[in-house]
């Protein structure tokens, strides 16, 4: 198996302290659960003075056959039961509601954080992973603060006072019990050690899992045009069959401890029950403390065997924990400046100056992608960008909205360096679209409106941007689709063709109304007549605005003013097209290159 960032071991911290990591999380729930917890020790405490009745009962009316005193004994027992249950009840109503707030709380921060970090960051995690973190241990934490905190604070608590009750009744059998319990702290701590690393194998091959799942249902039109369904099932089942291993490992080592837990306490009440009959006929003990002592370790034994499964539900827990901050404390070096500049009237001057781009990895060291670009895009300008497949134009065009940051160098708008604007102010001034376009369950009019965020609550100028941009695109199918440009697309766009998603991230690149646009290729699924009829319209767009085009075919090139060549990471000339194809042999070459693959496209769809 491949390391991952999420099969990496994290640093090995003590349960109690990394538990402590959710604490401002969980400060504004912690006086409803700290009443839970007293409402659920005060139930514990009602339920051991259950046994005192029950021994002056014994010793008192039972003994002397006085019928008129057992009625009233009765009678307290019965309250006492009332009273335990309705603490009880008080409990799960003090600690359920904020522990859904909780869970509210770390979700919504870990998808903000993932919303900030970098694509770099994605580009490393397994989206099944994240998904598992968001749900799955999100929602362990949550179950953990509203049962499994109150009960293992409140059981051990149960237990040392049942302990000290114990002795009140009888000081001989209350040792042997307590000799008795010391196999289950000794084990308790072995099977800490033994099933956390069970625990966490088995979450993160959760999170394996669902990457697994993920990727066939999102490849689910690749997989079963190649006939791939079964090598598909056959992968998917080896790591569900693993999954199943780690499962039962975790199994047994529950069972072991439960094997303590189940057993011990027989054994002391064997033990204690010789005793406690030996104690008796000698008059060292009267038979209703006999009776109220095995009261007590009854009433005991419930919370000494819940510690195994609260321990692996809080062992469960710090795993999860350690799996939230692992992505809240990535770290995000495409940050926000602390004195942002700002730019009130773009004009859309981009500037690449000296400009390099090598991913970055602590563990290799990559080779520059870009080796000190320098291009100078003019106001209104549009510049088509051509070169090999692996020479970095989609890089250049990544770099320009800080989905990357230059290792080097700087790309400024308008003369200011783009790091030195707010992420959000810049992404108001340059828009992209994308070859692979994406979009969103929603209805058209919100994949197209995305960036235009003032005209969510729709309105007139909301329809005039839509009809607008829709009208560039091209994507007038929109109107014939069942509820227009309020039908929802499905999961990604998947319901509609290559052509027509492109055109609508197109479109929702057009209503941004950006001084700069930048478009990688974004016309690459369209047949050839709709990509006439494209370009004619953007070409009205590019007139008043800067523009940066990745050019995969020579018609995109014509719509440039002036064309850069870019070559192994540099811009080797820049000109109009005319020039270059008279001057430079390598652009020749690209030209060629493009216009044999325009030629197969046309061949294609003339078949």
């Amino acid at each position: 198996m491949s390391e991952t960032p999420e099969s990496i071991a994290p640093p090995v911290r003590g349960t109690i302290r990394t538990i402590m990591r959710i604490l401002p999380f969980v400060r504004p729930a912690l006086p409803r659960i700290v009443l839970g917890m007293v409402a659920a020790m005060l139930a514990a405490l009602v339920s051991l003075v259950i046994p005192i009745v029950l021994q002056s009962l014994v010793d008192g009316p039972l003994s002397q056959r006085d019928g008129t005193q057992i009625w009233p004994a009765a009678l307290a027992v019965l309250v006492l039961g009332v009273f335990e249950a309705a603490l009880i009840y008080a409990r799960r109503q003090f600690v359920l509601t904020p522990g859904t707030h909780v869970e509210a709380a770390l979700r919504n921060t870990l998808y903000k954080k993932l919303q900030d970090l970098p694509v770099a960051f994605h580009d490393r995690w397994q989206s099944g992973q994240l998904l598992s973190r968001s749900m799955s241990d999100v929602g362990l934490i949550r179950r953990w603060l509203a049962f499994g905190i109150v009960l293992l604070v409140v059981n051990i608590a149960t237990v040392l006072v049942g302990f000290v009750v114990l002795f009140f009744w009888s000081w001989m059998l209350a040792l042997v019990f307590v000799a008795c319990s010391v196999p289950l702290w000794i084990y308790g701590f072995v099977f800490e050690n033994k099933y956390s690393v069970v625990a966490r194998r088995s979450q993160d091959q959760q999170g394996d899992l669902a990457t697994a799942v993920e990727e066939s249902v999102h490849g689910i039109r690749v997989l079963k045009a190649f006939g791939r369904g079964r090598h598909s099932l056959e992968k998917f089942a080896r790591q569900a069959e693993e999954l199943r291993g780690t499962e039962i490992e975790k199994a047994r080592a529950i069972a072991g401890i439960w094997l303590w837990l189940l057993l011990v306490p027989d054994v002391a009440f064997a033990l204690c029950l010789l005793g406690g009959v030996w104690l008796a006929s000698t008059d060292q003990m009267t038979v209703g403390q006999l009776f109220a002592f095995f009261a007590t370790a009854t009433i005991l034994r419930w919370p000494i065997e819940s510690i195994g499964f609260l321990l692996s539900m809080t062992f469960d827990t710090r795993t999860a924990i350690d799996r939230l901050f692992e992505v809240l404390d990535e770290d995000n070096p495409i940050i926000d400046p602390e004195h942002p500049k700002h730019i009130d009237h773009p004009v859309g001057r981009l500037t690449f100056d000296d400009a390099h781009f090598r991913y970055q990895d602590s563990s290799v060291q990559f080779p520059d992608i870009l080796d000190g670009i320098r291009l100078e895009l003019e106001p209104g300008e549009t510049m088509a960008l051509v070169g090999l497949t692996g020479s970095g134009k989609t890089t250049m065009t990544a770099l320009a909205t800080r989905l990357y940051d230059v290792t080097g160098g700087a790309i400024r708008l308008d003369g200011v360096d783009i790091r030195d604007l707010t992420r959000e102010e810049l992404r108001r001034h340059i828009a992209m679209a994308f070859e692979d376009a994406t979009l969103f369950s929603a209805s058209v009019r919100d994949n197209v409106l995305l960036g235009r965020p003032e005209l969510a609550g729709g309105g007139p100028d909301a329809d005039a941007v839509l009809a607008e941009a829709l009208d560039i695109a091209q994507a007038d199918f929109v109107f014939e689709l069942p509820e227009g440009a309020e039908t929802k697309v499905g999961e990604e766009g998947l319901s509609l063709s290559g052509g027509q998603r492109q055109r609508l991230a197109l479109a929702r690149a057009v209503a941004a109304k950006p001084a700069v646009l930048v478009l990688d290729d974004p016309l690459s699924a369209l047949d050839v007549d709709t990509e006439a009829r494209v370009e004619a319209a953007l070409r009205r767009v590019l007139a008043t605005t800067t523009a940066l085009v990745v050019a995969h075919r020579p018609s995109t090139v014509q719509l440039a003013d002036r064309v850069a060549l870019l070559e192994n990471g540099r811009i080797t000339a820049v000109g109009t097209h005319s020039e270059l194809l008279a001057t430079n042999d390598h652009y020749r070459f690209v030209i060629s290159s493009l216009d044999d693959d325009r030629q197969t496209e046309a061949e294609e769809v003339n078949a």
